[in-house]
This record gives C-alpha cells, structure tokens and sequence, in this order.
C-alpha cells in the first residue's frame, strides 16, 4: 500500500465522518434523526435502499459466490429484484397510509398497530437482535478486505477502525446522515467497479481466452446451480423486503407514496443484473488468477487452502497500481460501510422506540432525546464491534441474521396488514415457535430434508403455528358463545 493510497482513504473517512457532522448541527428532533424528516426524494432513497441491501457483505460474498460456481452466482441478488418490486406494489401503499396516519418510526410499531404492545415488544428485540449481527457481519466484511490488504494490520485492528468510522457517522448524524452517505458511497462504488476494478483485473488476468482455458464451461453458465440453493435464496431473501427495519425507516422517509415506489423500483434493478453480475464477475477473475498462480506470492499458491471470500480482495491487492488501488478499496469500503450504517439506525430505532421506551417511558425535551437515541446508536455500535471480532464468515452470518428476523416475523407482519381479525396471542407464538425452530436448526446442524434452508422449515412452523393457534381460539370462543346463556 502506497502513500497516496493511504491519502485517499483519509480523505475518504474524513468526508463520511463530515457529513455526519454537518447533519448532527441540523437534525433538530426524533423525525430528523431517524427518518430523515420524513421528506427525502426517490432516488436518494433508491440508492441508500441498494446500498444497504448490496453492501459489503454481498458484495464479499458475491465475490465468493464468484469464485466458487461463477456467473450462476448472480442468481442470488435477482431474488433481491422480486424482493424489491413486489414489495413496492403490495407492501408500500398500506405502510405509507400508516406512516401518514400514525407518524411510525420502526416496522414493530406496526405490530403494535395490530397486535398490541407485548407483540410489540417481541417484534423489537427479534428486530434488535438481528439488525445488531448484520451490522456485525458488515464491520467483519471490512475487516476482511482491510486485513488482506494492509498485510500490517490484524483482524481486529481492522475491526476496530471500520467499526469507529461507521459509529461516530452514524451516531451523530442519524438517518439522514446515513442516506446522503450511502448516495455518495453507491456513486463511488459503481464507478470504482466499472472504470476500476473490472477492467483492470479483465485483463491482467489475460482476458477471455485465459478465463476459458483456466476454468470450465460451468464457470460461464447461468445454470451452475441447484434448486435448493435457489429455492434457499429466495426464501431468505425475498421476505425481508417485508420485514426489514431499515427499509420501513426509509418508506417513513419518503417524501409520497409514489417516491417511496419509484425508489424501490430503481433499488431491485440496480441489484440484478447491474451489481449481481459485476459482483461475480470480479469473483470470478479472482479464481482465474488464483488457479494460474497470481497469488503466490502472498502465499496462496494455486491449490493452496484459501477462504473463497477472500480471493477478491486479494485479486485487487494484486493487480491494481498506486492510487487506483485506494480508489478501488474506498469503493469496496463504501459498499460496507453503507450497509453498516443503516443496519446501526435499525438497531438503534428498535432498541430506543419499541424496548427502552417500554420500560423507562423517556419524556425528555426534544434535545435531550436526541442524545439519549445518539448514545443508544453508539453503545449498539461497539456491541456490534465486540461481536463481530468472534465471527469468521461474512455470507453465513448476514444470512443467519436475516432468517432469524424472517422466521419470526414473516408471517405475523403479512397476517396483520393483509389478514381479518389479527390475533394477537397466535402472533406471539408464531414469533417465537419461527424464530426458535430455525435457530435450533443452525445451533445444533440437523439433516434436513434436500439440504434446504433452515429458514423455510422455521417459516413453515411459524405459519402452521399461527393459523393452528388462531383457529383452535376462534373455536373454543365460539364453543363458550354457545354454551354462555342467553340474558
């Protein structure tokens, strides 16, 4: 690593941290602080939707994805494109008209709405819980790409520094700090991969000829993959477009409806084909150059054990010069640091609004909430920090953390917006029969029927659990009906 490309990262960090400055002097209540004023524009909101949702642990793990199989990895982010269209037809018109109504901060208040405070409650710390392993998962993507690169600076020292950066942007900016720096972060990133890192790497690595003559024919087809993984990907993914923290914020801060529709529309093509495809493809020269023995001199000879993850960033250590070196890496930062801000907010939404408000009924003067949400974000931050330093896998955390959110409330939050009569008893127990039964299936490893996801079986305890619960109820109220006598 060159001078100038230490320069470019303090310039980087330095700008990330400035404009969270400059919105800690404007955010003047809770509505700035965490959901932007209610008044951001559909491609702000577009960008900051993509960023998040393509940050650094996807575009790591895209790379891995990349590395193992090649261009049929790009599947997984077109399940995102479904995730994101279908929830802005069906999902964002009833959440707007909610939003408007009842000015809601986090996705649990809507249980609230339906379901009433303990399921509310509930649905904050599975909320809470998750979003603090994903922002882990991202601090962890950064550190990877940190350490393979300043061969100087440990795991944890990496850790250290992405997750001090993140923090004090994002603790003191709040929301909208968050969406102008993912704006500038998406802008970076597409233009570090398409006049950077894929042109470079394409032909240092000897072009097309040397990719078809280093690797299979598979590497190149769209079908290298089984329905399993695809039916897996889907189910993890698709609903969290229904149950994530960090897009209800960014639907609460949308100026319309119809800008909170137009930003989800631009968000799912920018997540497939664009950055699905320039995510494995840059996986994909990683192995090519691994295979003919472009990393042996930092010791991963061709046939040498190597974290498939890791083989991006190390492709980019290798073959890019001084100076377009700390572009590219402020880009790949960009992708991290952009998923790990807003999953930080989540966090923080759901730890101050739907659990400390519960138990302490903060009723402070407006400024005086601003520091008590700002040092909530802080604390939740350097948890995240602590628990990313006892993870090794950026793609099976980040998925980890989303099934656990999926499989506890997917089914409660679609029976509650599109179902009759929400019951709020059947609620609680599907949250908790979901959630437990796919962690139970990740703690302990247990055979699963064609090797799917642990999600899809906690989803299916999660339904047949509600409609069990919900039934059984509806029958024994109408038994005690009958039998009650008549006045």
């Amino acid at each position: 690593m060159q001078i100038i490309d230490i320069i470019i990262f303090i310039i980087y960090f330095a700008t990330m941290i400035g404009v969270g400055v400059h919105f800690f002097k404007k955010n003047d209540n809770l509505d700035d602080y965490y959901v932007a004023g209610r008044s951001m524009t559909s491609w702000h909101i577009g960008l900051s939707v993509v960023a998040t949702d393509v940050g650094g642990g996807f575009s790591i793990g895209l790379g891995g994805l990349g590395f193992m199989i090649g261009l049929a990895g790009s599947w997984m982010l077109f399940t995102g494109l479904i995730g994101a269209w279908l929830s802005a037809v069906v999902l964002i018109p009833i959440v707007t008209k909610l939003s408007n109504k009842h000015r809601f901060f986090t996705l649990p208040q809507i249980f609230g709405h339906y379901y009433g405070a303990k399921v509310a409650l509930l649905a904050g710390i599975i909320s809470t819980i998750g979003y603090i392993g994903f922002t882990s998962s991202q601090l962890l993507a950064g550190a990877k790409l940190a350490s393979a690169t300043f061969v100087e600076v440990d795991l944890n020292m990496a850790l250290i520094v992405m997750g001090v950066v993140a923090v004090v942007y994002t603790g003191i900016g709040g929301l909208k700090a968050v969406i102008y720096t993912d704006t500038i972060q998406w802008i970076i990133l597409m233009a570090g991969l398409v006049f950077i890192g894929i042109p470079i790497a394409y032909f240092a690595i000897g072009g097309i000829d040397t990719i078809r003559a280093t690797l299979g024919p598979e590497f190149l087809s769209m079908s290298n993959i089984s329905w399993q993984q695809l039916v897996n990907w889907a189910v993890t993914i698709i609903p969290i477009w229904f149950v994530g923290m960090t897009l209800y914020q960014r639907i609460y801060a949308s100026k319309s409806e119809q800008q909170a529709k137009k930003a989800w529309f631009i968000a799912g093509l920018f997540e497939w084909p664009v950055m699905a495809f320039m995510g494995v493809i840059l996986g994909l020269f990683s192995r090519v150059a691994y295979d003919n023995g472009m990393f042996a001199e930092l010791g991963y000879a061709a046939g040498a054990a190597i974290d498939p993850e890791m083989g991006l960033p190390i492709l980019l250590n290798t073959v890019l010069p001084a100076g377009l070196m700390g572009l590219m890496l402020s880009a790949y930062f960009s992708a991290i640091l952009s998923t790990a801000d807003s999953c930080l907010m989540a966090a923080s939404g759901n730890m101050q609004t739907d659990i400390l408000d519960k138990f302490f009924h903060f009723h402070h003067d407006t400024r005086s909430q601003l520091k008590i949400s700002q040092l909530v974000t802080i604390a939740i931050g350097i948890l995240a920090i602590f628990l990313a330093m006892s993870m090794t896998n950026v793609l099976e955390l980040m998925l980890y953390s989303y099934a656990f959110m999926v499989s506890g409330l997917f089914v409660p939050i679609l029976a509650g917006l599109y179902g009759k009569h929400p019951d709020k008893i059947a609620a609680l127990a599907s949250m908790i029969i979901g959630g437990t039964t796919t962690l139970t299936l990740v703690l302990f490893d247990f055979n699963r029927p064609f090797n799917l996801d642990e999600n899809i079986f906690g989803i299916s305890a999660s339904f047949v659990v509600y409609f069990g619960v919900k039934l059984i109820r509806r029958f024994f109220n109408g038994q005690q009906n009958i039998n009650r006598p008549a006045a």
